[in-house]
């Protein structure tokens, strides 16, 4: 009798495993980090902390983050976006935190920040995030990632700049072509906005994954003045949120998962992890089963 139950339980555990799938359950430990510069800029050494999935020796696929805190404050090291990265990597994930320039220390970024200094800001931040995706992609081999598989994110101000870097590249960079070689498998942006969704173009409809509060007071929900400054207040700038580039990817037959929370402000970008489910799902079967799903998700 002990035999046949050692034998059924067996099999039970066996099945189990089989019934798991990568890219959806933790099926691994986590590496410890490693922290690498991908990037030196103005004295400062802009970092990425990579997590991934132990005793993986084929290639992965990669997510690179970025965080938030109105470019003055925030780090890689934030433990919501930690904790993210290890569940990732769990997954079979390679997930890279980085760090970038935060150049609004000492002015800020609200409606007394010229309009003109936050596309400056825009910009400067892309151009480090793409440089991170940059040098995980010259760096594949070493890293053993694979190329054609890259999802970029961020929070707020991160998501600002991500979503800019993707959707907007020809305002964002003097030479776009810097980074042509590159191929974004999709975006996932918690509370983010881009300049002009009118410069969104069929070659630039990434699949996206988006997060957003009715009523974020910060970076509009739609089309509106970011934080929502008065026209007469030298920050005065419009962008286009979440639901005006789910629109527009709509329009241009793409692939999209968007979360409106009625009601919600700016807590909205903080890290979802209740959702994260959902999220890995439409990844997996957008990314890698090559799905076209369009979704809104209303809560």
């Amino acid at each position: 009798m002990k035999q046949l139950i050692f034998f059924i339980l067996i099999l039970f555990s066996l099945q189990v495993v089989e019934a798991q799938e990568k890219y959806l359950d933790s099926l691994y430990k986590v590496e410890p980090v490693n922290t690498e510069v991908y990037a030196e800029k103005e004295g400062e050494k802009l970092v990425i902390d990579l997590y991934r999935p132990a005793g993986v020796q084929e290639k992965t696929p990669l997510i690179v983050f970025m965080h938030g805190g109105g470019f003055s404050g925030g780090s890689p090291k934030n433990p919501q976006e930690v904790k993210f990265a290890k569940i990732a990597a769990s997954k079979g994930y390679t997930v890279g935190l980085i760090s970038y320039r935060l150049k609004r220390k000492e002015t800020g970024f609200g409606c007394d920040y010229i309009a003109s200094g936050k596309i400056e800001t825009f910009q400067m931040a892309a151009e480090d995030f793409m440089d991170a995706v940059n040098f995980m992609h010259k760096n594949a081999e070493k890293f053993k990632i694979d190329k054609d598989k890259i999802i970029v994110g961020g929070s707020s101000a991160g998501a600002e700049a991500v979503l800019n870097a993707v959707y907007n590249p020809d305002l964002m960079f003097d030479n776009s072509e810097k980074y042509s070689d590159i191929e974004i498998s999709a975006v996932f942006s918690l509370a983010g906005a881009i300049v002009d969704a009118r410069y969104l173009g069929k070659e630039q409809a990434v699949p996206g994954i988006f997060f957003h509060g009715t009523d974020d007071n910060l970076v509009p929900y739609a089309t509106a003045p970011h934080h929502y400054c008065e026209n007469s207040k030298p920050g005065y700038l419009i962008l286009d949120g979440s639901k005006t580039i789910v629109e527009k990817l709509k329009e241009l037959d793409s692939s999209f998962l968007f979360y409106s929370f009625k009601d919600a402000r700016h807590e909205i970008s903080g890290m979802p992890f209740e959702d994260l489910p959902e999220v890995f799902s439409f990844m997996k079967r957008v990314i890698f089963e090559k799905n076209k799903i369009q979704s809104v998700v209303y809560k």
